[in-house]
């Protein structure tokens, strides 16, 4: 699980959006209450980071990482970018493969 955040983050700072689309399954989601929208698969992902990360130039960094599980993680990382700052929580759930099915976010 530390691995598939720390590439998560990698990957989002670096505005590599097909990389970090590559650490999910092709019908993960992401809820993201801030935003007060879900975004589903492949596409609804890309949109989701393309707006969100490269379009805020958001640079994440990790805080913490509780992992309850091997599947199931809770993440707390530091968000600057283009709107200032804030402190988030992702819950992290992944795959048996290691891939990232779901990620329910919200700030703190």
């Amino acid at each position: 699980m530390q691995k598939v955040v720390d590439t998560f983050i990698q990957t989002a700072n670096a505005f590599d959006v097909e990389g970090a689309l590559a650490l999910f399954t092709p019908d993960a989601v992401i809820d993201d209450v801030s935003v007060g929208d879900g975004f589903v698969g492949t596409e609804g992902i890309r949109f989701y980071l393309e707006q969100f990360f490269v379009g805020y130039n958001t640079v994440s960094k990790l805080l913490s990482l509780d992992k309850r599980d091997s599947f199931n993680a809770t993440a707390r990382l530091d968000f600057r970018g283009d709107f200032g700052r804030e402190i988030g929580i992702l819950k992290i759930t992944v795959d048996s493969g290691g891939l990232i099915e779901r990620i329910d976010a919200d700030l703190e």
